[in-house]
């Protein structure tokens, strides 16, 4: 019994040593990391640690340049300022009561051309 008591306490002592060493090892290696300027994610891919800053002036013409994107595909005027609400909407296009008809005379005629050619299968 004295045995297994001595034998479960050598365990317990390599498993702290162990431990300790797996911890001085990950110290080691985010210590070189941060040398290198990469950190490497569950993903493995390296990912910069460093953040991208970008000026107030900066801001403002990005800012400029997708207003006018946007005003550019509402075929707006380009603007800087004004709120979102300002903008109007475009009017729904409407199709002409002469256009509807030719439409639907269109498509009755291809449902005529459809059933002629069933009628011609079944026969």
């Amino acid at each position: 019994m004295a045995s297994l008591t001595s034998a479960l306490h050598q365990l317990r002592q390599e498993r702290d040593r162990t431990r300790h060493q797996a911890d001085e090892l990950d110290r080691v290696i985010t210590l070189i990391q941060g040398l290198v300027g990469q950190h490497h994610g569950r993903t493995g891919k390296a990912i910069s640690l460093g953040k991208r800053f970008v000026s107030a002036a900066s801001r403002k013409k990005m800012a400029i340049a997708q207003r006018a994107r946007w005003n550019k595909a509402r075929k707006l005027s380009p603007r800087t300022t004004g709120s979102p609400a300002a903008i109007a909407p475009l009017p729904k296009p409407r199709l002409s009561l002469a256009s509807r008809k030719k439409i639907a005379a269109a498509q009755k005629a291809r449902w005529a051309k459809f059933r002629s050619r069933q009628e011609k299968q079944a026969a």
